[in-house]
């Protein structure tokens, strides 16, 4: 349950309301076999001011870690959801001309690390003509316009939407979808670019997915075998 908690307090650290269903869709991936989230312990070195002396000392260890990590996307670990607590603060040391005394520290971290070929579940939060962006959790991506439907689209300006010629499908902002990363860009900062895609069997907009089962053989005979 602590994983919950810290994205819960994440999302509302940034008062994201809308995006609360979609956190909810993830909460299968978190909790299951899905790599996208992880409880990492680190090391790290910690420069605590004077400031902060009047503090204990694990207390001012983890606000200034959660200063320096949460929010923030490092290349070998991924966006860096919260930190979670601290493990072990080892004896500071003085260097010259200082005054502040450095700690080494162990300390764990909720991060979202994306994989390639992973699937995810996200809500759409803005079209525009290349393409939909896609909240995913903490983060967002991108798939291109290409990579929406094996169905030739057009996109309406006017009403931010994409509309299937053949199919009349139509995808538009808060859908909520279900895409495949195939293509992962983790910077440093605040900066990360994922691509994804939703031309695969059983991909797309949650109704289409349920449109496409409810086609299927498998389950129709599931139907006439209820019946």
């Amino acid at each position: 349950m602590i994983i919950k908690e810290c994205v819960l307090l994440f999302l509302l650290k940034r008062k994201i309301f809308l995006e609360i269903h979609a956190y909810l869709c993830c909460w299968k991936s978190i909790l299951g076999d899905s790599n996208l989230y992880k409880q990492l312990t680190l090391e790290h070195v910690v420069r605590i001011p004077p400031t902060k002396f009047g503090k204990n000392i694990e207390d001012a260890a983890f606000e200034i870690l959660s200063e320096q990590f949460s929010g923030q996307i490092f290349e070998d670990i991924g966006f860096v959801i919260v930190v979670v607590d601290v493990l072990e603060l080892g004896d500071g040391k003085l260097l010259h001309n200082d005054p502040c005394p450095y700690f080494p520290v162990k300390f764990t971290v909720l991060a979202y690390t994306p994989e390639l070929h992973e699937i995810v579940e996200g809500i759409v939060i803005e079209c525009v003509e290349f393409g939909v962006f896609i909240r995913l959790g903490p983060s967002d991506g991108l798939c291109h316009v290409s990579q929406i439907t094996d169905d030739y689209i057009n996109y309406d300006n006017m009403s931010q939407r994409f509309i299937g010629k053949e199919t009349n499908r139509i995808l538009t902002v808060e859908d909520m979808v279900r895409g495949r990363i195939i293509a992962v860009s983790m910077g440093s900062g605040r900066s990360g670019k994922l691509g994804l895609t939703m031309r695969q069997p059983y991909l797309g907009k949650i109704e289409w997915i349920w449109e496409e089962i409810e086609k299927s053989e498998n389950y129709q005979e599931s139907i006439e075998v209820e019946d």
